[in-house]
């Protein structure tokens, strides 16, 4: 038998009430420019599982997410640590008792180990697709923050340098969180207000943001940039300290500047990131971003059964915006007049040329760019910059792809030389 509406409210303040009780509410503690009208001033973060007894199905599809699960402690989830610890690795001097935390599970996992008050990255990194150990230090000149710490790992604490983007609401001052990983209030701000008495008008949805708030929901951690105060307290932080949801990002945070030309640790000459953690960076330089789309209109993070939370598999969703007639392009009548590859192909995959995997992150392990922008075998030869066509055909030569192109049909030879 469905529920009344009215006992549904009951249950929820009453589930809060007992939440309430039984764990402690830590309240943002940042300063910062004041928070909008939108947001009640005097919300609190109480935690994700204060979402659950209204929201279980979005609450269930997000607790099986890697969002949800970056950061775990192995003694709660013994299942957390990916490679045999028993086998002996020169790179490996720490054993399961050494880890308080394990960080990541898709491309790399990394391990913490509690000293103090603070966290502190152990130095060797599983490689998963590789399935071998890879040692774990950031040296000068391949992240802005390496040269401000001394050269060892234990004295790089994960509090300014990862941590406020894999919790919620982190306290630099107590360095305690209201919750590990990306949780409801990450994206939705203090839910504190909305849980006891839950209008829609009291809590954020980044839906209903405009683009660019709703989108900087998602750049506050991907992408790769520095506070517009560093450092804090003595430290450099390395991630958008005192934001809160609802806010400008812009008042605490600016993206990693690039020169047209060079080539830097962050990006390739024509502005495309670099490695991973950029997929901000990136976007904000597309089409797409100009045009008022959004991450959401494409990723669902509260869980899907797709790749990467894709609310629908790549290329179904791509040509329901691009599609022969379309006025988005691809101008053709066909979409393998497009591809120039057959249907159901790698090579007539949207993502194959618009998306190619070419932002390092971890040895020859890639992620994939979100400027959206194809980019030619010439650019490679001029920049140094990988495209998708030799990034795919990994035996053929520049000199093949770009003749390749060239006996293209509906393909400009202006964009085949750019």
């Amino acid at each position: 038998m469905s529920m009344k509406p009215c006992t549904a409210l009951v249950l929820c303040v009453v589930t809060f009430r007992v939440l309430m009780a039984q764990t402690p509410v830590v309240t943002s503690q940042q300063s910062g420019p004041a928070r909008p009208t939108n947001t009640p001033s005097n919300a609190r973060y109480v935690g994700s599982l204060a979402c659950k007894a209204c929201h279980p199905q979005l609450y269930d599809r997000w607790k099986t997410t890697r969002m949800a699960n970056v950061v775990r402690d192995p003694k709660e989830h013994p299942d957390a640590i990916l490679p045999d610890l028993s086998q002996p690795d020169p790179l490996v001097h720490f054993t399961k008792n050494d880890i308080a935390f394990v960080y990541g599970s898709r491309w790399k996992q990394r391990y913490f180990q509690k000293i103090g008050d603070d966290y502190f990255v152990l130095p060797a990194q599983w490689d998963i697709t590789h399935q071998i150990w890879r040692p774990y230090f950031v040296k000068n000149g391949t992240d802005w923050w390496a040269a401000l710490y001394p050269p060892d790992n234990r004295k790089r604490p994960t509090g300014p340098l990862c941590d406020g983007c894999h919790s919620v609401n982190y306290n630099i001052q107590t360095k305690t969180v209201t919750e590990w990983n990306v949780g409801c209030e990450k994206c939705h701000g203090p839910g504190s207000e909305h849980v006891a008495h839950p209008p829609a008008s009291n809590i954020i949805n980044p839906a209903r943001l405009d683009f660019v708030q709703a989108n900087d929901t998602c750049i506050q951690c991907h992408s790769q940039g520095q506070p517009l105060t560093n450092p804090m307290q003595g430290k450099y932080y390395d991630w958008p300290v005192g934001f809160n949801m609802g806010e400008k990002l812009q008042d605490y945070w600016k993206l990693e500047e690039h020169k047209l030309g060079e080539t830097t640790f962050t990006h390739f000459p024509d502005g495309t990131a670099h490695k991973n953690r950029m997929q901000g960076n990136d976007f904000v330089q597309s089409v797409m971003y100009r045009r008022g789309v959004k991450c959401s209109s494409c990723h669902d993070v509260h869980g899907t059964g797709n790749p990467a939370l894709l609310i629908k598999p790549a290329n179904v969703m791509c040509l329901e915006c691009h599609g022969p007639g379309s006025p988005n392009g691809p101008h053709t009548t066909k979409i393998e007049e497009h591809t120039h590859h057959k249907s159901g192909s790698p090579g007539a995959e949207c993502i194959a040329c618009h998306m190619p995997p070419i932002e390092q992150t971890l040895a020859d392990v890639n992620v994939r760019s979100h400027t959206f922008r194809f980019i030619s075998p010439v650019m490679t030869a001029k920049y140094k910059i990988p495209n998708p066509c030799t990034t795919c055909h990994k035996d053929q030569s520049l000199a093949w792809a770009t003749q390749q192109l060239d006996h293209w049909r509906n393909v400009s030879p202006w964009r085949v030389g750019e």
